[in-house]
């Protein structure tokens, strides 16, 4: 990771550098698959109150934030904790993406009817999985649209669930919303 300094009315001594490059390599960790984060560090002191800003950037990553206080390490340190709440977050987010999306396949079953006399026996003919992509339901009806298929299966981005759109005998499109 790459940290970017900045002093505003404050001498940059050799041990205020060195406790900030320690202190801030420990986000490292929290954007470690990105090719190059960089984190700048700027910090001003104004009379008696001492300020740090801080952005971090990587590949899917642009955070900030803000701190100040009467001692420059204790805004260092206040600084830190609060980057690292947000990369926390964010990190927690995204697990639980992965986890609500990793167990909701579908499964979608042809079934023929023999036509014996009396009575029709069901037989699953074809059968498939996939993992719905989440999409909005304008896009989903123009997905629709350009296959030959009659009903599309998809997450709706806007509220995180299970929808099928499908289309109808005049033309127009339908959509299952289960809403729980």
């Amino acid at each position: 990771m790459h940290i970017a300094l900045t002093f505003k009315n404050i001498d940059p001594s050799d041990h205020l550098k060195q406790y900030i490059n320690s202190r801030f390599e420990k986000l490292a960790r929290y954007v470690n698959d990105s090719e190059a984060p960089e984190l700048v560090v700027n910090l001003q002191v104004e009379k008696f109150r001492h300020m740090a800003e801080v952005v971090l950037t990587a590949d899917n990553v642009h955070l900030s934030a803000y701190e100040e206080s009467e001692d420059m390490y204790s805004t260092i340190d206040l600084v830190l904790d609060k980057l690292e709440a947000q990369l926390r977050k964010m990190r927690e987010k995204q697990k639980g993406k992965r986890r609500s999306a990793k167990g909701r396949s579908v499964r979608m079953d042809v079934i023929s009817f023999s036509g014996e006399t009396g009575s029709k026996t069901q037989t699953i003919v074809e059968s498939d999985k996939y993992e719905p992509k989440p999409m909005s339901v304008e896009e989903a009806a123009m997905q629709l649209s350009s296959m030959k298929y009659e009903f599309l299966v998809f997450r709706n981005s806007e509220t995180d669930t299970i929808n099928v759109i499908y289309r109808r005998r005049n033309g127009d499109f339908g959509l299952i919303d289960p809403g729980y």
